[in-house]
């Protein structure tokens, strides 16, 4: 599903315009990267919880040639699925 099938279906359950709903799902995406640019985590109850964690630095290889590679230490963005969701999913 993507972003516009989603602003589609919204669009239509709740008789709201497709640019109504497009902005606020716009809004709440770019909300959402705002937190993680900030290292807040988000919490939705019943859906999951987004956050930011921090990997170490580590000594990669590359597969090519078998060198050793340096990978810096970075900040990469989690998503962590509720017990709810993975309960509906599974009895889906």
């Amino acid at each position: 599903m993507t972003k516009a099938d989603l602003v589609d279906e919204i669009a239509q359950r709740t008789g709201l315009t497709k640019k109504d709903v497009a902005e606020t799902v716009d809004e709440l995406l770019e909300g959402v990267a705002r937190a993680l640019i900030a290292g807040k985590h988000i919490e939705i109850r019943g859906f999951g919880t987004f956050k930011v964690k921090d990997r170490k630095p580590r000594i990669a290889r590359n597969p090519r040639t078998g060198d050793q590679v340096p990978v810096p230490s970075r900040r990469v963005p989690v998503f962590k699925v509720s017990k709810e969701l993975k309960d509906k999913v599974a009895n889906a």
